[in-house]
């Protein structure tokens, strides 16, 4: 049995990968901020934690943490013109400085595992630009920059990895598909013609924080139903 931490796992995805976990038989800690975290388990142990706030040692037992998760986002879509630097600022905070200041306060109990896993959610937006989305692409970049850095200075005793998925079926996304028409019309823009789903992104997330990617580190997984490399 491991130690997993997840960040946002009352998030659609968070929620996803808390259940794998637990499925497979391991411990979780998993924050929540504004919605509270209904699955019950008893190795599941939730707790209400501000990712703008400080990280509190004694937010979690003092253990060995085998695999950590940073969850949090969201999808600000605005023409460049009116974007703010606030809106840009806002951004940063949840999506970069929230996963660094988890890190940084869980690190000793991540090297006390010699061989954690870290798990970070970028977006294809990085890779492949899309117009409104210069907001998802600065802060994502950013992940992305710190995932290639963090997994460098780690290495070997511990692996960062990140996954950059196309839009998936969730409630941070719901606006963006409130329709038949709208799913209709962006499932159709991916190859494998339909909108990705929260497991499609557990089964990456739990297979990178398992041994059976024991030699993958500073990658980017794109998990997007193909767009990012066939349209």
């Amino acid at each position: 049995m491991s130690t997993f931490l997840i960040i946002g796992g009352s998030s659609s995805v968070g929620s996803a990968i808390l259940k794998d976990l637990l499925a497979s038989g391991h411990k979780v800690f998993a924050s929540y901020f504004c919605t509270p975290i209904e699955f019950k388990h008893p190795q599941l142990t939730s707790f209400k934690w501000d990712v703008l706030s400080e990280w509190g040692e004694e937010t979690i037992p003092d253990e060995a943490i085998d695999g950590f998760v940073y969850c949090p986002g969201a999808i600000n879509l605005k023409p460049f013109h009116r974007s703010t630097l606030d809106n840009f600022h806002d951004d940063l905070e949840l999506q970069v400085f929230g996963a660094i200041r988890a890190i940084q306060g869980n690190l000793r109990k991540l090297k006390k595992s010699q061989s954690a896993s870290l798990v970070l959610i970028s977006s294809i937006a990085v890779q492949r630009g899309f117009p409104f989305h210069s907001i998802v692409g600065v802060s994502k970049g950013a992940i992305e920059g710190l995932i290639k850095n963090l997994a460098a200075e780690f290495a070997p005793q511990m692996r960062v990895n990140g996954i950059a998925p196309s839009i998936i079926n969730s409630r941070m996304s719901s606006r963006l598909l409130n329709s038949d028409e709208k799913k209709d019309a962006l499932a159709s823009k991916h190859p494998l013609k339909r909108i990705g789903e929260s497991e499609d992104i557990s089964k990456i997330a739990t297979f990178l924080l398992s041994e059976n990617s024991s030699w993958i580190t500073g990658q980017i997984i794109r998990v997007d139903g193909g767009k990012s490399n066939l349209l």
